[in-house]
C-alpha cells in the first residue's frame, strides 16, 4: 500500500509542470509565455500577454493590453480590445488577429491565416502574410516588403452596423491606404467611406477597387498626401 502511495505522490509531481502549462492567466497583470513552451491558454484582463521565442499558445487574449509574439511564436488567436498586436518576424496566428483600438503589425515572414481586423489603429503589412483580408475602419494601411495579402482589403463606414456593430474615432480621419512596390493583394479593395489611396506601380492588386481612385506612384515612396 505504501509503495502504491508513493508511486502516485510521484506521478503527481512529474505531472504537475504540465497541469500548470496548460492554462496561463490573470486579470490585473501581464502574462508571459515562456521561451519555447506551449500552453492551452494565455489570457488577462489588465495587462499585456506575451508569448516569447517559439513558444505557442491555442489562444491569447486580453481586454485592456497589447499582445506580442516573439520571433517564431505561434497563437491559434490573437485578440484585445484597447491594445496593439504584435508579431515579430515567423511568428503566426493561425486564425483571427482582432483589436478594436491599436496597431496591427506584421514583420517580415510572419502570416496572420485568418482575418486582420481594427476599428482605429495603423496597420503594418512589412513581408508578411495575412490570409483572410484586412478590415478596419479609421485605420491607416501600409503593404511593404513583397508582403502578400489574400482576401482583399475592406475600409468600413464610420456609422451603421459595422466592426462588432460599434465605432469609435472621428469620422473626419481619411485613411491612408499604401499598397507599395512587391506588394500583392488578392482580392477585392471595398471603400466605404472616403479614403487616400496609393499603389505602387510595382505591386499587384488582384481584384476590383470600389469606392476610391487609386493615385499610381512610381520609386520607393508614394506622395506625401
Amino acid at each position: 500500500m505504501r509503495h502504491t502511495r508513493l508511486c502516485t505522490y510521484v506521478i503527481t509531481l512529474l505531472l504537475l509542470p504540465l497541469a500548470i502549462t496548460a492554462c496561463v492567466n490573470g486579470v490585473n497583470g501581464s502574462v508571459d509565455v515562456p521561451a519555447g513552451t506551449s500552453v492551452s491558454d494565455a489570457s488577462t484582463v489588465n495587462g499585456s500577454v506575451s508569448l516569447e521565442a517559439h513558444a505557442r499558445a491555442d489562444k491569447a487574449t486580453t481586454v485592456n493590453g497589447s499582445i506580442h509574439l516573439a520571433s517564431g511564436a505561434q497563437a491559434g488567436a490573437a485578440k484585445t480590445v484597447n491594445g496593439d498586436i504584435t508579431l515579430e518576424n515567423d511568428a503566426k496566428v493561425s486564425g483571427n488577429a482582432t483589436t478594436v483600438n491599436g496597431a496591427l503589425s506584421l514583420a517580415a515572414g510572419s502570416a496572420v491565416n485568418g482575418a486582420l481586423t481594427n476599428v482605429n489603429g495603423r496597420i503594418e503589412i512589412d513581408g508578411a502574410h495575412v490570409g483572410d483580408g484586412i478590415v478596419t475602419v479609421n485605420g491607416n494601411i501600409r503593404i511593404t516588403g513583397n508582403a502578400v495579402v489574400d482576401g482583399g482589403i475592406k475600409v468600413e463606414k464610420s456609422n451603421g452596423n459595422g466592426f462588432f456593430g460599434i465605432h469609435f474615432g472621428s469620422s473626419n480621419h481619411m485613411p491612408r491606404i499604401v499598397i507599395d512596390a512587391g506588394a500583392s493583394v488578392n482580392g477585392p479593395l471595398t471603400f466605404e467611406r472616403p479614403v487616400k489611396l496609393y499603389i505602387s506601380d510595382q505591386a499587384k492588386v488582384a481584384g476590383p477597387i470600389s469606392g476610391a481612385n487609386a493615385v499610381r506612384f512610381a520609386g520607393a515612396t508614394p506622395p506625401a498626401s
